[in-house]
């Protein structure tokens, strides 16, 4: 009887095979994944020598660490499992991204029909609202704002309405954006921090660091953070469709009526779509088109660490790294954690363009358990991992993504709002959420509910598409033929404009110093994001330079005069002075 043992190394399974005369000393050999499934898939298959193979799964280091951790708290919304099986889920879905020309037919959900509801919903029992938010995790922010507002707003969530157990990290900054748009108090935030931490590190290895003070300096508990806004929520009359997934929606002259996959039929003026990277509704609109780019990140968080009291905002390595069939550019970030004075969360992602052979989140994790120690300082078999970390980020270039039916509006994540650079999600929701909670009641008080005037909520913003050119630009590409530390220092030499809120002068002036610093660099730039895209680019940064010209010197003489304006008047040029400011980021003070 000969034991043979399979590990798995990228397409290739290889079989460890007990020393026998027959294999003259032969430990081990590879051979192509089918063939290992064929063997593997018996208890015993037979050689030609009359001698039978006994073979033996041994789990990868990623499935050991994750089956011996308890997954028993996993909740819904991007970051809320932490599984195996589910890293297997979401790896099945990455790879049918990545093996096509486009993502697999999406599912009509959206249907206009012209009429009026109320001729086909007659005798059928209805509940009915002013907005209806599809995805509660994140929607229940702008629920609650907008309930708030005395709209009577619903929310549709398939899971427990429950925030992940994996702390957020934001500013202070970015939560105050909550207490103006009234629906938390100061108070509250001092309940939902779990840690708080300064200073923070801009790391670029073997160039130097950059210290900074208060940037993602806290660590928010999303289960507190949620039982807060549930509650307020709830208090002013908000109803939530818990373990709830929408079938279809149906768009009519007067409403739009949402039918539930569990029988519900819920009726609204307004159907605002929260539920996140792969809505069904955005698969719709995208026509199953693949993402431009995609952030791919992996991580957890463990105890035992001894010097835990910064973080770093990003820290890149040096070179690029040969993963499978792709060269990957590696990040990371480090958060102290709020569970315990030793607890640390760590972050490792990259940016890649969908395509095949492009590395999976356990191949990834197989590389952040040999690379994360060196990173941290600390031996891996000191620390007790508490959460296995993951998740897929897809981008668009055209983002935000316009309104493409009536009574439908993208919101979050699914608006494409975030920016290309970082992984979106709680902190870039909270710098909109202000602007689009008054844009959003103002819609719907004034019936301005078309596709037309909603796309005015998610207009087109120059320093977002501009953002585009750092994702391609820290993308590590075999053919760009440029230096194996080029991203990293590109990075060093760019850092006062790699931060999700871009603005025209403090990007004029780093550009202008890099290309006074360091001239030699540009070829390389040419090489690694191409000229298309830098002329595209280059249309987007003269476009911020207006809204930044139209923000500064005609908001303030426009501005008074929209309040003697007629309402749909007044409407289209609030969307209006928003984009200029929004589009030029002088909503953020750097």
């Amino acid at each position: 009887m000969v034991s043979v043992y399979t590990r798995w190394e990228g397409d290739q399974t290889m079989l460890q095979v007990q020393q026998t005369p027959l294999f003259n000393g032969l430990s081990q050999f590879s051979l192509g994944t089918s063939a290992a499934r064929q063997i593997c898939s018996s208890s015993r298959v037979q050689s030609g020598k009359g001698l039978s193979l006994k073979a033996q799964f041994v789990p990868s280091r990623t499935q050991s660490i994750m089956e011996s951790i308890s997954t028993s708290r996993e909740v819904g919304g991007a970051g809320g499992a932490y599984s195996y099986n589910a890293l297997k889920r979401l790896d099945q879905i990455w790879s049918s991204i990545c093996s096509s020309q486009t993502v697999e037919q999406p599912k009509k959900v959206v249907t206009t029909i012209a009429g009026l509801s109320s001729q086909s919903l007659m005798d059928k029992e209805v509940d009915t609202f002013d907005v209806l938010v599809c995805g509660g995790t994140l929607g229940i922010f702008i629920a609650t704002a907008l309930g708030m507002k005395g709209l009577r707003v619903g929310i549709v969530e398939r899971n427990i309405l429950k925030g992940r157990e994996q702390e957020w990290n934001i500013s202070r900054k970015e939560l105050l954006e909550l207490v103006i748009a009234g629906i938390l108090v100061e108070d509250d935030i001092e309940q939902v921090t779990a840690a708080k931490f300064n200073p923070n590190r801009c790391g670029f290895e073997a160039k130097g660091d950059i210290w900074v003070q208060d940037i993602l300096n806290l660590g928010v508990l999303p289960v507190k953070l949620l039982e807060i806004m549930r509650g307020r929520f709830e208090s002013l009359g908000g109803v939530i469709f818990e373990g709830c997934s929408v079938s279809s929606i149906s768009v009519y002259d007067d409403a739009a009526v949402v039918q539930l996959v569990e029988g519900n039929i819920l009726s609204s003026r307004l159907i605002i779509d929260a539920m996140g990277n792969f809505s069904p509704v955005v698969k719709q609109i995208r026509c199953g088109r693949k993402p431009d780019g995609v952030c791919l990140v992996v991580g957890s968080c463990a105890r035992g660490f001894k010097d835990n009291s910064t973080s770093d905002v990003i820290f890149s390595s040096s070179t690029v790294k040969k993963v499978g069939q792709s060269e990957v550019q590696y990040f990371w970030e480090a958060f102290p954690a709020g569970s315990g004075p030793m607890d640390r969360t760590t972050y490792m992602f990259t940016y890649v363009d969908p395509q095949p052979g492009c590395p999976k989140l356990e191949e990834l994790l197989e590389d952040f358990w040999d690379l994360m120690p060196n990173y941290q300082g600390v031996a891996l078999d000191d620390l007790e991992i508490l959460r296995v970390i993951f998740g897929i980020f897809p981008t668009y270039r055209d983002s935000p993504l316009p309104a493409a039916f009536d009574r439908v509006l993208q919101f979050g994540d699914a608006s494409g709002i975030q920016s290309p650079v970082s992984f979106g999600g709680f902190a870039s929701l909270t710098r909109h959420l202000g602007r689009l909670s008054d844009g959003i009641y103002e819609a719907v008080s004034g019936n301005f509910l078309d596709s037309y005037n909603l796309s005015l909520l998610n207009p087109y913003m120059p320093n977002l598409r501009a953002a585009w050119l750092f994702q391609r630009a820290m993308s590590a590409k075999k053919e760009s033929n440029v230096a194996p530390d080029f991203i990293n220092e590109l990075l060093y030499a760019n850092f006062h404009s790699m931060q999700d809120v871009i603005q025209f002068g403090p990007l004029v002036k780093t550009l202008g110093l890099v290309m006074l610093t360091k001239p030699q660099i540009l070829p390389s730039i040419f090489k690694q994001v191409g000229i298309p895209v830098l002329l595209d680019w280059l249309g987007h940064f003269v476009m911020m330079g207006y809204y930044t010209f139209l923000t500064t010197f005609a908001d303030p003489l426009i501005r008074p005069l929209t309040t003697m304006l007629p309402a749909a008047t007044k409407y289209t040029w609030n969307r209006r002075l928003e984009a200029w400011k929004y589009g030029a980021g002088l909503d953020y003070k750097l």
